[in-house]
């Protein structure tokens, strides 16, 4: 009942305000100078503030919606996942020098070894309406001095259980790039005390891409599985703009088993 009264004094607040400022803007000719001043800084005031309110309603209320969740899955996909800078929105307006080694969200981190850092990187707010994930990655790229950048993905632990060489875990993104850039999404799995890894490129032409790690490819203990990793790999990426709109991984058995 109380948020039920709080709604109607408010509406009632805003009408009168309305109605205020109506009438005032059929008087302005009539205003004196300092009336006109008070009335025009009590108005840019109150200006700033509703910028604010709009600016969080476009940005909350855009399509796809924040936090969504929603993955394209093969059939049979048992595991499903967005990492967290594609749904959630991070303390990450913009960074430029980027360090050699920097977290950009729970689970992801990025590496480079330049000795001068020419590299930026922010979140950006997806809104086409092909777009499933809510914000993208963007890093710009200016000279480039060093052998490796790449994105390292830490997958969640519940897509070890039960893994077996049976199962294909794919990696789907959606890349812009202002030039053709060679992409490698490598797959690293700790099992014990040992790393198996599977290397494949991502195909070049269109925004959305695929590749499938096939772990009967990998070696390793199937009763042992204690960590996975993936580091999307940037080959060449000077003088480049590389937005990542999407990445997500899927995991299903190979068919026919």
């Amino acid at each position: 009942m109380a948020g039920n009264q709080m709604n109607w004094a408010d509406k009632l607040a805003r009408r009168r305000m309305m109605r205020r400022w109506k009438a005032l803007a059929a008087r302005a000719p009539e205003l004196t100078a300092p009336e006109l001043r008070a009335l025009r800084d009590e108005g840019r005031g109150m200006g700033r503030a509703i910028d604010r309110v709009l600016q969080e309603a476009d940005y909350r209320l855009a399509l796809p919606a924040i936090g969504s969740n929603a993955i394209r899955r093969q059939p049979g996909t048992d595991w499903a996942w967005r990492p967290m800078p594609w749904r959630a929105a991070l303390d990450l307006a913009g960074q430029a020098a980027i360090p050699v080694r920097t977290e950009v969200g729970e689970g992801v981190t990025l590496y480079h070894d330049c000795r001068r850092s020419e590299l930026t990187l922010r979140q950006v707010r997806n809104g086409r309406d092909s777009d499933l994930a809510a914000f993208g990655l963007r890093l710009d790229v200016f000279g480039f001095d060093g052998s490796f950048l790449s994105l390292a993905l830490e997958l969640p632990g519940d897509v070890g259980k039960g893994l077996t060489r049976r199962h294909m875990i794919r990696l789907e993104a959606r890349v812009e790039m202002e030039k053709p850039l060679q992409i490698y999404g490598r797959l690293n799995l700790r099992h014990g005390p040992n790393v198996a890894q599977l290397l494949r490129e991502l195909p070049k032409k269109g925004e959305e891409v695929f590749v499938d790690f096939d772990l009967s490819q990998m070696q390793f203990d199937e009763k042992r599985v204690e960590h996975l990793w993936l580091d999307l790999i940037l080959e060449g990426p000077q003088m480049n703009q590389v937005t990542f709109r999407d990445v997500t991984l899927g995991r299903r058995l190979r068919a026919g088993m």
